[in-house]
């Protein structure tokens, strides 16, 4: 699988998509791949603490999957997830004053990078246990169906997840239990520095739902257009008939699994392959080429999200630290201990 950048399954293009939603789709992308990208370097500034996983390459699969969603239907997702908030609709400012551990962050500092949510715009967040959200959609599928709602679910995962055991445990329950979720396995190949070849014994992600019968197909992961196509097709399948499903699709991330990976494990030329089927080019050919907008119209959006991102990077700086007084609130009962050698206060514990 990692020697071809060609999936199996090239969805049509929906009739229902418009110049309006495409313009859209490309405008999300850009201004995420710009947002990675200054996060970046906000990282290596020391702006940002602890881990930094970027989806960078993974664009299409992000902004295609959210798109082709009602803003009301839940969503979510693994600690890859800065994508998954942006095209959900989540302030720019928020999101990276949440990466810079500040007050005015999404979760006010707390989450960081890998734990983002926004209950506001139905983000249920992502999660630094692999496969940690895919239960959690599952709760909220049963939620939609026990107040009789015309909701869908969809849980985005990697490919790493699969190997879960909670994978199929959810996945089981959802079938069993008839309930509107959709399993997104954004399968960027690679566990961290290990190859998918070594880590399945089947690569082929999506038949893991078969032995649930449970309706699954793979993607082409670098078209918008196919992803937007295969996930509204499977959200009209879970308001419908009331049922779970699985899409695979087939991606690829070009940076390392974090920023402290030096990404010295995959071959330089399968990197080069899949650069060259850069979803932000492609769709931008797309895009020039349909009529959909003019290069000057595309060149003032690149411009305007550039300028977007250097204001949250702004905010972000000139919003305040959390205090180390703070760090306990909403995790434990009583008050913090001053105590340099204690945890927090017990009850009746001597203070």
């Amino acid at each position: 699988m990692t020697e071809s950048a060609t999936a199996h399954d090239q969805s049509p293009v929906p009739a229902s998509i418009d110049a309006s939603t495409m313009r859209q789709m490309y405008a999300k992308m850009h201004l995420i791949r710009t947002f990675e990208e200054r996060a970046a370097e906000q990282y290596m500034r020391g702006n940002i603490g602890g881990f930094l996983h970027l989806a960078i390459g993974e664009e299409a699969a992000v902004v295609g999957a959210v798109a082709a969603l009602r803003p009301t239907d839940p969503i979510t997702s693994t600690y890859r997830e800065h994508g998954q908030a942006l095209a959900r609709g989540s302030d720019p400012n928020a999101v990276m004053a949440e990466l810079f551990g500040r007050t005015t962050g999404l979760c006010n500092g707390r989450g960081g990078s890998m734990h983002l949510m926004d209950r506001e715009h139905a983000f249920y967040g992502g999660y630094g246990i692999v496969g940690g959200s895919i239960p959690l959609a599952v709760g909220l599928g049963f939620a939609i169906n026990y107040r009789h709602e015309d909701g869908v679910v969809m849980v985005m995962f990697g490919d790493g997840a699969t190997n879960q055991g909670v994978l199929s445990e959810s996945m089981n329950m959802a079938k069993l239990w008839h309930l509107p979720v959709i399993f997104f396995c954004l399968n960027n190949q690679y566990g961290m520095g290990t190859s998918i070849t070594r880590a399945a014994s089947d690569t082929e992600l999506f038949t893991r739902a078969q032995a649930f019968d449970m309706p699954s197909r793979r993607i082409d992961g670098m078209d918008v257009m196919a992803v937007y196509s295969a996930v509204n097709d499977a959200a009209e399948y879970a308001r419908t008939a009331h049922e779970p499903s699985m899409i695979e699709a087939l991606a690829y991330r070009y940076r390392g699994h974090s920023m402290s990976d030096p990404d010295n494990t995959r071959p330089e030329e399968e990197k080069a392959r899949w650069r060259a089927r850069d979803p932000l080019i492609t769709f931008e050919r797309v895009v020039l080429g349909d009529a959909i907008a003019t290069p000057e119209e595309l060149e003032q959006l690149r411009a305007a999200n550039v300028t977007r991102i250097d204001e949250a990077v702004s905010f972000a700086e000139g919003s305040p630290q959390v205090p180390i007084s703070a760090l306990a609130d909403n995790v434990y009962t009583h008050p913090w201990n001053t105590n340099p050698r204690g945890g927090a206060v017990m009850p009746g514990a001597d203070q």
